[in-house]
């Protein structure tokens, strides 16, 4: 994994409140997302950001296979 389990749950906590605060940044400009919409972009980022943290990284430069 590239990242701790820890460190991926603080991120993911992180970003719900990204989502939603974007949300009304973008309501501000008349830029309607509807909740589901939300939703959606808030599962394919957290799926983009699993995906990425349980692939091992190919950096062959670390001792021990680390």
């Amino acid at each position: 994994m590239r990242i701790s389990r820890a460190g991926l749950l603080v991120v993911i906590a992180i970003m719900i409140p990204i989502l939603v605060e974007l949300r009304t940044v973008l309501a501000y400009f008349s830029v309607s997302i509807s909740v589901m919409e939300t939703v959606l972009i808030g599962a394919l980022a957290v799926g983009a950001l699993v995906l990425w943290a349980v692939f091992p990284s190919t950096d062959t430069n670390r001792p021990n296979g680390e």
